[in-house]
Parts: structure tokens; sequence; C-alpha cells
């Protein structure tokens, strides 16, 4: 499949994730035909705009009952809160952009795209972490009017394009949150 422009590339990884947090919540080893019929469906309904991308509102009800750890590593010493799109590189110094970050964690990520920063660190991200990431990029892209812009004539970005996830690794290699929940 060619995936050409902004809008392409965000479905189509929001539907990779979708893919993903179903196999994750059946905990089994490997995507299985009812996983790629998820994606399938999402993606095509995203790209006709008869589906939409969850609302924000669902991860920020998550943040009051998940375990108050680093969104990166999961420690819960020395914890602050940190913009997953930094605001030095243009996100939004809002609620919907801020999460917990160990004092650690937050100094080595600095500024930099959070998906470029765990791919340094070899480490795939979680999936509810790269779900806020992905709406966060997806809600950007539609206020700047990009979703239909080919990725290669896209203009500098708070977020990495090349950095957002077209392939994931199998169920078995993914964790849901960096710490156990539910």
């Amino acid at each position: 499949m060619e995936i050409t422009t902004v809008g392409e590339l965000l479905h189509w990884s929001y539907a990779n994730l979708a893919m993903a947090h179903s196999a994750i919540k059946k905990k089994i080893e490997k995507y299985e035909r009812s996983q790629f019929m998820i994606r399938s469906r999402l993606y095509a309904g995203l790209n006709k705009q008869t589906m939409s991308i969850g609302p924000l509102a669902d991860d920020e009800r998550l943040k009051m009952v998940l375990p108050q750890a680093c969104c990166y590593c999961g420690s819960r010493e020395h914890l602050s809160a940190d913009h997953l799109i930094p605001t030095k590189r243009g996100g939004a110094n809002t609620g919907d952009n801020i999460v917990w970050a160990c004092r650690s964690c937050n100094s080595s990520k600095c500024a930099r795209d959070v998906l470029e920063w765990l791919e340094e660190n070899k480490q795939f991200p979680p999936i509810l972490l790269l779900r806020r990431y992905l709406k966060l990029a997806t809600e950007i892209s539609i206020q700047r009017g990009l979703m239909n812009v080919p990725i290669v004539e896209a203009p500098e970005l708070p977020f990495s394009l090349s950095a957002i996830p077209r392939t994931y690794p199998p169920p078995s290699q993914l964790r849901l949150w960096v710490v156990e929940i539910f």
C-alpha cells in the first residue's frame, strides 16, 4: 500500500494502533484475521471520513485512573509534567499534551520528538501513549489543513512525520502502558 499524504500516514498508523490494541486486549501472540479486518475497516473509514479517531477526552479520563508513573519508563519517583509534543517545537501548552515524566526521562527527552527519542532508545511506545500522540498529531494536521498534503511537501511540524510507525511489532512485543493496568 502506498501512503502519500499526511492524513493517510496518520490514519494508517492509527488503524495499526487499533489492530494492536485489539490483539493486546485479547492477549494473543500474533495478529489474527479479526485484527487485520479492524485495521482495514478503520483505515478505509478514516480516509472516507465515515469514521473518526476517538476523542482526546477518552485519554484524559485514562489519566485519572492510570497509576501515576512516568509514561516513558514507569518510574514513580521525581515526577513532573512533560509536554508529549514539546512546546519548543510548537506543541500546545494544554492538558491534552501533558503527560507524567520522571526527572531522568524528561531531561533526556528534552524538546525532542518522543517517537524519535524512544526509537533512539530502541523502544516502541506503549499503545496508550502512541494513541495520544497520534490524536494530537492528527488534530494539529487538521487545524493546519495538512491532511491532504503529500508527506514530501509537508512543512516542518511540531511532531516527526518520519517517526510515525507504519508497521507495528507483534502483539507479544507490545505494551498497553508502561506499568500493568486493569
